[in-house]
């Protein structure tokens, strides 16, 4: 397949209701021939596991390239400097270096957004009039999770939706207006953001002594973590601080698990309980697995997850995160990041891989 025909397969794919096991490996196979083929650092570490086309048996043996790779190398069959988008990962302990993701056309992620978004979050209502507690596109134009959250407004939210997060920090004023005003009209709204802006808001509502009512039918959105930009809340703690705060039941406060080396979010079905099971729509797949083996743990067991995301169809499908989960029916629970061994396994990943796509 060429570009163009893979990009239609795979907004045709998306389009489904579902699949079979047999279709998400005909198409996860596909796409791993095409980037064995176009990404080279990707090959490389692809023939030091022993893994080509002909080997490669079904989703489960594609090697799991570990996320530190975005930013060691360029992981894109397209050139570079013809992708129509890139996002960035945020900074690390390294200093200024960025982990990118070259998107030759934006129309798959989008795709895969707007299919799932709808389901998982909207629930079957049209548009919401949303608050937005995230810096703008325009701002932060390489980062996918404002690109999520400008197109979740574009495509779901109302005429009247807001941002309340700038270069000068947060507007907990105008926020509060916007919380307010939701309260008298009694119409269903949504707040969406990171959940460390989440945390800043409910401190200063705490300290002037309020707290909100939104009307039935309201919800909220947080993800990211709090990535040392506010103090750090229990999971339990910090959703039943999220209902008090807003008036929104737990069961509506609905948290979002991504990444910008994906191409594909994955929900719970609200907080109700911590930790909630996180899933994903057909076109993405994950298991658990032993970092220093790469064996997938025996169910019941701790494991680093692997994410498998037809999405990505420009760099590579399968990704090595750095995440703790347990399954859990048909998801996982998500336990936290990587420590002592498990993190180890994770870094000696990484090695493995710059030693091969650098041979």
């Amino acid at each position: 397949m060429n570009r163009d025909d893979t990009v239609d397969t795979l907004l045709a794919f998306l389009a489904q209701d579902g699949c079979s096991d047999a279709e998400f490996d005909a198409l996860a196979l596909r796409l791993f021939a095409q980037q064995h083929a176009g990404n080279a650092a990707f090959r490389r570490f692809c023939q030091g596991r022993g893994a080509t086309p002909r080997t490669v048996r079904n989703w489960r043996d594609i090697p799991a390239v570990p996320i530190s790779a975005f930013k060691e190398a360029t992981l894109s069959c397209a050139p570079a400097d013809s992708c129509e988008r890139v996002f960035m990962t945020s900074g690390t302990t390294r200093g200024d270096v960025k982990g990118r993701h070259y998107h030759p056309t934006i129309a798959v992620w989008d795709a895969s957004f707007r299919r799932n978004f709808a389901r998982r979050f909207m629930q079957g209502t049209p548009r919401l009039r949303m608050a937005v507690l995230f810096p703008s596109e325009q701002e932060m134009p390489h980062s996918s999770l404002a690109h999520y959250l400008a197109l979740a407004v574009k495509e779901f939210g109302t005429a009247d939706s807001a941002w309340f997060v700038g270069p000068q920090g947060m507007d907990a004023d105008g926020l509060r207006g916007f919380l307010d005003e939701a309260e008298r009209s009694g119409d269903a709204c949504a707040v969406l953001g990171a959940s460390y802006s989440f945390v800043h808001f409910m401190d200063a509502l705490s300290a002037a002594g309020g707290r909100f009512r939104l009307p039935a039918g309201s919800r909220i959105l947080d993800t990211g973590g709090y990535k040392s930009q506010s103090r750090e809340l229990p999971p339990d703690d910090f959703y039943a601080a999220l209902a008090a705060a807003f008036g929104v039941p737990r069961e509506h406060c609905i948290n979002m698990y991504g990444m910008t080396e994906l191409s594909t979010q994955l929900y719970d079905d609200g907080n109700a309980c911590v930790p909630s099971v996180k899933s994903g729509p057909h076109w993405i797949r994950s298991r658990l697995v032993d970092p220093l083996t790469g064996r997938e743990v025996p169910a019941g067991e701790r494991g680093i997850l692997v994410h498998c995301d037809l999405a990505n169809f420009n760099s590579v499908t399968t990704l090595l995160t750095e995440d703790v989960g347990v399954a859990s029916g048909d998801g996982f629970l998500l336990l936290g990041r990587a420590e002592g061994a498990q993190a180890r396994g994770c870094s000696l990943a990484v090695q493995e891989f710059l030693q091969a796509s650098r041979a």
